[in-house]
């Protein structure tokens, strides 16, 4: 663990990167992110990861406004950060600040020990999805692939 800049680029995988999810509600938004993360890496418990992601949107909805939410949670036994960009095929109510519906999450994973790490993601993140224009590039792919290299590309 030599590298300690941890940055949008190196924590999401195309594979976890996708375009217009139907979705119904945020139970199922968040339960389709644990799913996906298990089937990337099927030693993490689908469970475990859900379980924690709705134990973090107790203490207060990861909504950040403006239609975009950052669910997070920490999970035992995790070696390395895991992120999750989706875009939804329609709005769901995500208990947002701003009581807006949400269509853009990324979703963070990070291991039970990671602290400081973790909370320079959010802030990258949070500053990333502040620009409007970003979050409706974003919006407007159609595909996976291009919705990956437009998080990742550098806006700037």
């Amino acid at each position: 663990m030599s590298d300690t800049s941890l940055t949008i680029d190196n924590i999401l995988a195309p594979e976890l990167t996708l375009c217009k999810v139907p979705a119904s509600s945020k139970k199922r938004v968040l339960e389709f992110i644990a799913e996906q993360i298990h089937q990337h890496n099927p030693a993490l418990s689908e469970g475990q990861i859900f379980n924690n992601l709705i134990a973090r949107e107790r203490l207060g909805s990861t909504g950040i406004g403006q239609g975009i939410a950052i669910p997070h949670c920490r999970l035992e036994g995790l070696e390395k950060v895991i992120g999750v960009l989706m875009t939804l095929e329609e709005t769901v109510e995500f208990d947002a600040i701003d009581n807006q519906p949400v269509d853009l999450l990324f979703a963070l994973v990070v291991p039970k020990e990671a602290t400081s790490e973790h909370l320079e993601l959010l802030s990258q993140l949070a500053e990333k999805f502040n620009e409007r224009a970003f979050c409706d590039r974003l919006r407007l792919c159609k595909d996976a692939s291009t919705l990956y290299q437009s998080m990742t590309a550098e806006s700037g």
